[in-house]
């Protein structure tokens, strides 16, 4: 077995930090992780919105009357229905911040490449002008999004390589001088991008929403939508985190794009009052195999902190009760330890993969309903996630996968435990006879 371990370990460690350390994995990562905020607020107003709650829609409607819930869809207009927006600002800030570019005029730059290749539409009404359908700022439009911002940068990096920018004397203020410099890149970063509007206009895909959307992000979401593809996510998370590598920041520079697309799927459809579409997404992955964080260590945490047998392990129990109730388990993954450990990274890899797969046939069976997507706080605790996000039957699929959870732990648990208890009990006897050797020499040297 540790054998085995060092070689996952030589092959796959240069691998994850290189992906770890990718500039635009971390611009995407980045991004996402500076919007989710907004999402999350946004996404909770569609939730008041359809709750499954009889007495509150009666008072809703007799309050407020048929068109009650569109008090709540504007927050997620510009929230959810706008996550494109958010995310081109966050990767063209962090792109900006990596090459030391001024990061203002790196946003500017990403946001007006991201418009000019943005087909607009006229209105019936020629007095309200043109405008863009949120469909191209959501979902659909991000894939396009977060390659507009790349290449955007990219450009104003190689104009600022090349020295293509106004200088303005010392005596002008910086502010305006950081104006001036940026000014022709960025006027290169529109004329490049109109012209590729310009070529795609021309061909049957009409713009570039079409192309990237038929050819990138349909294939994309439509594997990770499936089970064994996310099985393969989860095992090479669970193979990194056993070498101390943070699986879930390096699998989700990657796979949160498509989630939270597939995610925002299903909120559109429950706007829409249609069928739910996907059931693997972000939400599927934070609140039906996460339970209480990578590696599902929520049964654990109640072996630890109910059932050990070793000082070590009831103390490790004790400390880390509160913080995995809210998914955050880094105390038992490096305090056990988790990490290199044999015996424990076992039933940590085994056990997201269980999750997925009883989570994945409780839905596609009709037991508990699609996600709804609602983006709650990853840090909700399980059952009451479960809830938010399915109704009664999803709190009760997180009891099941706790209780699973904790019989897959549950032998290799008894087994470190036995061992930590045995070493334990081994010291306190040397102590103990080093104590009395350490009095009977006090004794014979009186």
């Amino acid at each position: 077995m540790n054998k085995l371990m060092s070689v996952f370990e030589e092959k796959m460690t240069p691998i994850a930090i290189k992906l770890d350390a990718n500039r635009y994995l971390s611009a995407v990562k980045n991004a996402f992780m500076a919007a989710m905020p907004l999402l999350i607020v946004g996404s909770f107003f569609v939730l008041f919105a359809n709750l499954p709650i009889q007495p509150y829609t009666d008072f809703m409607l007799n309050t407020f009357g048929d068109t009650w819930q569109n008090i709540f869809n504007m927050p997620n207009d510009i929230s959810m229905s706008m996550m494109t927006v958010y995310v081109v600002i966050g990767v063209a800030n962090d792109l900006s911040r990596r090459y030391n570019l001024d990061r203002m005029g790196g946003i500017f730059a990403g946001l007006a490449a991201f418009f000019v290749v943005t087909p607009m539409y006229g209105f019936a009404d020629d007095s309200l002008g043109v405008g863009i359908p949120l469909s191209n700022l959501g979902a659909s439009g991000l894939f396009v999004g977060i390659l507009v911002a790349i290449f955007a940068v990219e450009l104003m990096h190689f104009a600022d390589k090349k020295g293509w920018k106004i200088k303005m004397p010392d005596s002008v203020p910086a502010n305006v001088a950081n104006s001036f410099s940026t000014l022709v890149p960025i006027l290169l970063i529109i004329v490049v991008f109109n012209f590729v509007r310009i070529g795609f206009e021309a061909t049957a895909y009409g713009n570039v929403q079409n192309f990237i959307f038929d050819n990138l992000q349909t294939p994309l979401t439509s594997l990770g939508n499936t089970l064994p593809a996310t099985i393969l996510v989860l095992l090479v998370e669970g193979v990194l985190w056993s070498f101390g590598i943070h699986g879930a920041n390096v699998v989700g520079s990657v796979m949160n794009p498509i989630w939270l697309s597939l995610t925002a799927e299903n909120l559109s459809a429950v706007q829409a009052g249609i069928d739910v579409p996907n059931i693997i997404n972000y939400q599927f992955y934070q609140n039906f195999i996460k339970i209480g964080g990578s590696g599902a260590t929520f049964g654990l945490v109640i072996l630890l902190f109910f059932f050990s047998r070793s000082k070590q392990f009831k103390a490790i129990g004790k400390l880390s009760i509160i913080p995995e109730i809210f998914t955050i388990n880094e105390t038992i993954i490096f305090g056990i330890p988790i990490v290199l450990n044999p015996i424990m990274i076992i039933p940590f890899i085994i056990t997201p993969i269980v999750m997925a797969i009883v989570a994945y046939f409780a839905m596609s069976s009709g037991l508990v309903p699609y996600t709804n997507g609602v983006n709650i706080p990853w840090t909700t605790p399980p059952i009451l996630s479960g809830f938010l996000t399915c109704g009664w039957r999803g709190a009760l699929l997180n009891i099941v996968q706790i209780g699973i959870s904790l019989l897959i732990y549950l032998p290799f648990f008894k087994t470190a435990d036995n061992l930590a208890y045995t070493n334990e009990q081994a010291r306190e006897k040397e102590e103990q006879l080093a104590k009395e050797q350490e009095a009977a020499n006090v004794i014979t040297e009186g």
